[in-house]
């Protein structure tokens, strides 16, 4: 039996102190180039051009982000929230994105080029990709962003209850959004003239999203596939309601494994609206199997691919159903 837990090669592999000593006149330098950022960016940078250590590289990167990011914008960077989007959520065009790479090659002292840009779409994987770089490991994976449509074609769970609109997949994690939209079958009882979105379908989405993490970011063993009718929920703790979520609101989930050994897979998860915290839940755990992964021949590989999405999605798996 493999071990697949989560802990991945960019947590495990161990620093090297820079060799370059750090000088009063390298201070003066990196001050003024940090001087439109806040004095923690500035004593991060510090620690890690001293020391090597990249445990101060995200207060770093996410301080020179700040400081191109609008200030109404700002508020976002707040948490850190590893699925904060560059260019949708912070508002960062390309040349701005120039302009953020440049700083942080002068502040870390290292190149990074133009072609490692392209798949940094989020805060998370420009954190983990400055975290490689720095440790001398390969880039970690892209982030894979899925429309509803490769949702459902995935998912063993579907509409009408299916939680997810969309989502993004990485090897750290995943997040997605659902827009409660008061149409919900469930709402027309819960309550009586006062919709309230259940605190259970809540955790729900949350263990879909972890289905759709096995099933999209886990990286299997050789020669097998994660199978979306093997999927069930065990159970979770720590779980608290912060806020009630009504029609209208845009829920946004994220969840990130804390554990991985075959049969068992648990992750801790979180909702927000905006920037107010929702739900959390310490633990969510599921079971899951493998099957042997099918290697269609080349001149029928669309073909047989087709087949094995249609024939995926039965029968429907309503995995992590929580009773309130």
């Amino acid at each position: 039996m493999a071990d697949t837990s989560h802990a991945s090669s960019v947590q495990k592999a161990p620093f090297i102190a820079l060799a370059k000593p750090f000088s009063p006149e390298d201070e003066v330098a990196l001050r003024e180039a940090l001087k439109r950022c806040s004095p923690s960016t500035f004593e991060a940078a510090i620690q890690f051009r001293k020391t090597g250590n990249p445990e101060h590289l995200p207060a770093v990167v996410i301080g020179v982000v700040e400081r191109y990011v609008e200030p109404e914008l700002r508020v976002k960077l707040k948490d850190a929230a590893d699925d904060l989007r560059m260019i949708e959520d912070l508002g960062i065009d390309s040349l701005t994105m120039m302009e953020i790479v440049i700083l942080v090659e002068d502040v870390l002292q290292m190149t990074i080029n133009n072609e490692e840009l392209r798949n940094l779409r989020t805060v998370g994987d420009v954190k983990a990709f400055i975290d490689c770089k720095v440790r001398g490991l390969p880039p970690p994976k892209p982030t894979k962003f899925l429309p509803i449509e490769h949702i459902a074609s995935v998912m063993p769970i579907q509409p009408p209850f299916l939680f997810i609109n969309e989502a993004s997949v990485s090897s750290l994690g995943a997040s997605g959004k659902y827009k409660i939209s008061g149409q919900e079958f469930f709402l027309q009882g819960h309550f009586k003239d006062n919709p309230v979105m259940p605190a259970s379908i809540m955790l729900e989405a949350l263990g879909q999203l972890a289905v759709l993490y096995l099933l999209e970011g886990l990286v299997p063993e050789p020669g097998k596939a994660v199978s979306p009718n093997m999927i069930f929920f065990t159970g979770c703790e720590g779980v608290r309601a912060h806020r009630i979520c009504k029609p209208g609101d845009i829920l946004s989930l994220s969840i990130k494994p804390k554990r991985q050994k075959m049969p068992l897979a648990t992750f801790e998860g979180m909702i927000r609206v905006g920037q107010e915290k929702a739900v959390i839940a310490e633990e969510i755990t599921l079971t899951f199997g493998f099957v042997d992964a099918v290697v269609a021949p080349v001149e029928n590989q669309a073909t047989e691919g087709a087949q094995l999405s249609a024939s995926s999605i039965n029968p429907p798996l309503h995995a992590a159903v929580i009773s309130s």
